[in-house]
């Protein structure tokens, strides 16, 4: 029976939790230049746009992002991004939570894809603490 796995990584940044979430949640489709050195194109397959409903929490700075094609899906059955962003002191506290159900159990738990997450939030943090 296939069994939906968690795996989780998290990092402190500079830049504000609201601002941060903010890019998240409101400039996906400047992500390329926020963070040219892992993200090339950001594409909305589908739904009604960025924040559609049940996918963005306001009040908790958390959001989802559901994978639905791409080379990872070649690996997964289902791909589930869970970002949350905490206010910490003078920065924040970036927790990345990967739900994921494997193809077959030949399929590696995805510690690269974690390792990306957490580049992909550094380059942001960067871009933010220069703009």
């Amino acid at each position: 029976m296939a069994q939906i796995k968690r795996m989780e990584c998290q990092l402190e940044i500079k830049s504000s939790a609201d601002k941060f979430f903010d890019a998240y949640k409101t400039k996906a489709q400047l992500m390329p230049k926020m963070a040219n050195q892992v993200v090339r194109d950001v594409k909305l397959v589908e739904g009604n746009g960025w924040d559609s409903e049940g996918s963005v929490n306001d009040k908790d700075r958390t959001l989802v992002y559901k994978l639905v094609e791409g080379e990872i899906m070649k690996a997964f059955k289902s791909w589930n991004s869970i970002l949350n962003v905490m206010p910490m002191g003078e920065g924040s506290l970036v927790k990345w939570t990967m739900e994921f159900e494997k193809q077959n159990d030949d399929v590696p738990d995805p510690v690269k894809y974690g390792e990306f997450l957490t580049t992909w939030a550094k380059n942001v943090d960067t871009y933010l603490l220069n703009v």
